[in-house]
């Protein structure tokens, strides 16, 4: 009796769906005794293709390396750092001059150093509206010199002992020997420091000379 109810209902079901509205990956509805509809094979073609890797006898050049060849260094030859303008500028630097006692080269910074700071002093100090201006922009200036030289000192005592062979390398990166620098040394760092407060001082007194004793006519009076 079941089955032969459920026969009119198949061929029923099977004439509502004609063979071309079947579409692939379609399944047989459950309870109904026909067979379910085939998946039709897909025509399309895999291409495969093969990516080797070439390696050329040619190398590219190179634009930063490590200098001399030797990655061990630690240290990038780039067009800027071997550039001969720039070596000739750091190498005139008194911090690189070891050919100069470390007295003249603490000097020398000093002088540059006490001789700028003036300045910024007198143009933004809290008396730059009055007519002490100058004396006191000059003071600040010699105050913050006696500052760092007290500085430099504490870093020559925590960094060098006395009697120590300088730190300084005694070769070049091309492998030539040199003298090594004094300034690396707990003498020569003192001598640098004391050189430092003595130049410091000095392009303070001279700045204030320049511009309040000579009254020269400057914009940062």
């Amino acid at each position: 009796m079941a089955a032969a109810s459920a026969s009119p209902m198949a061929s029923q079901l099977k004439s509502n769906f004609p063979p071309s509205s079947i579409t692939r990956g379609l399944l047989a509805p459950k309870g109904i005794s026909s067979s379910p509809l085939r998946v039709l094979p897909s025509k399309k073609k895999l291409c495969s293709f093969t990516v080797r890797a070439v390696q050329t006898d040619k190398q590219p050049f190179q634009v930063i390396q490590p200098i001399n060849g030797d990655p061990f260094i630690g240290s990038l030859e780039t067009p800027v750092t071997s550039s001969p303008l720039v070596a000739w500028y750091l190498s005139n630097l008194p911090a690189y001059r070891t050919a100069v006692s470390p007295l003249l080269r603490g000097i020398e910074v000093g002088l540059a150093h006490g001789f700028l700071l003036v300045g910024p002093f007198v143009k933004t100090g809290p008396l730059r509206n009055t007519e002490y201006a100058g004396a006191a922009g000059s003071l600040a200036a010699a105050g913050l010199v006696v500052i760092l030289s007290i500085c430099l000192t504490m870093y020559g005592i925590a960094s060098f002992k006395e009697g120590e062979p300088s730190t300084a390398p005694s070769l070049t990166l091309t492998g030539r020997k040199k003298e090594a620098d004094k300034l690396q040394t707990a003498e020569g760092w003192g001598q640098f420091s004391g050189g430092f407060f003595f130049g410091g001082v000095s392009g303070v007194i001279w700045a204030y000379f320049l511009l309040y004793v000579l009254n020269l006519p400057y914009f940062v009076k």
